[in-house]
């Protein structure tokens, strides 16, 4: 096969993880329905997790086994180093987004010429300066409008809140893809082009399932079609890269790498969607949920397996 041909294989591979996006434009707002899919998507990445690592420590593991102290110490440095960079940089990030966020969203003010701004005390009753104790209608309508637009607000808040989440999952799965062409490129180079096609299959179907966790975050939040093709993009597209690079040199240091950014990526999503998940009060659902998750992608790893990949 051609490296081309094997190129085209590993852009199939990737792109799989298109099947899984329209899951995203649920219409449902039903709190249930979200932590569910929520927790069944943080049950994949758990599984996405211990797989990355897994790949990232096998060369130290090898290393170890054979007695080469100095490469297993460099290669199990570089490793914890690119968890940290891939956990701590989307912290700051998100950070950095929400005060950039917060920044830019304009002060609530009321409609011109409907009078001052009314104070809220405690228990709800809204007060205007200098009007006295008597209810205005002016002031009742100004605090409806606040309250509709501080509303309105939160809920845009949420949304982009959840467009976050999609794009760094996308990201850390794009990561942990690129590894993975990787693999199929240096199999391909290798003239092992049956085990090749073997890891395609393979990725192709664990990525039909990560797309799903991508989108899990945005259900009831109605996407867009060109937002989901730039998450496939982001989420698949790496496997293509991998594939193509990986044909041209075999590195376990750069595969290392990469494992180790998407482990520490990985890491992020989950603790963002175990908080999404703590905040619904569903514990059992979101329990069974997650264990489906875990389930569902050791499931795909063991066909994968057993057809000798």
């Amino acid at each position: 096969m051609s490296p081309l041909g094997v190129a085209a294989l590993g852009a199939v591979a990737g792109l799989t993880i298109f099947l899984g996006l329209p899951v995203g434009r649920i219409r449902s707002n039903g709190v249930t329905l979200k932590a569910a899919l929520n927790a069944l998507a943080t049950g994949i990445l758990i599984f996405l997790l211990w797989d990355v690592l897994s790949q990232a420590w096998e060369p130290v593991d090898t290393a170890l086994t054979s007695h080469r102290l100095g490469p297993a110490l460099g290669q199990g440095l570089l490793m914890t180093a690119c968890i940290g960079v891939g956990l701590l940089s989307l912290t700051y990030l998100d950070r950095y987004l929400k005060r950039r966020a917060l920044a830019m969203a304009s002060p609530v003010r009321p409609p011109a010429g409907s009078g001052p701004v009314p104070h809220v005390h405690a228990l709800g009753a809204a007060h205007t300066p200098g009007a006295g104790h008597a209810p205005g209608a002016g002031a009742a309508g100004v605090a409806t409008t606040t309250g509709v637009a501080i509303v309105a607000a939160t809920e845009a808040e949420s949304r982009a809140g959840a467009r976050r989440l999609a794009l760094t999952i996308a990201i850390g799965i794009g990561l942990h893809n690129f590894a993975e062409g990787l693999a199929i490129g240096t199999a391909a180079a290798q003239g092992e082009l049956a085990f090749a096609v073997l890891l395609i299959i393979g990725f192709g179907l664990h990525n039909a399932t990560e797309g799903f966790g991508i989108v899990a975050p945005l259900s009831g939040t109605r996407p867009s079609w060109g937002y989901l093709a730039l998450l496939g993009l982001i989420g698949g597209g790496p496997t293509f890269l991998g594939t193509v690079i990986g044909q041209a040199f075999s590195s376990d240091i750069v595969s290392i790498a990469f494992l180790g950014l998407a482990a520490g990526s990985i890491l992020y999503v989950i603790i963002e969607m175990l908080a999404v998940a703590r905040r619904t009060g569903l514990k059992t659902l979101v329990a069974w949920f997650i264990l489906a998750g875990i389930v569902a992608g050791f499931a795909t790893d063991a066909i994968v397996t057993a057809a000798g990949a």
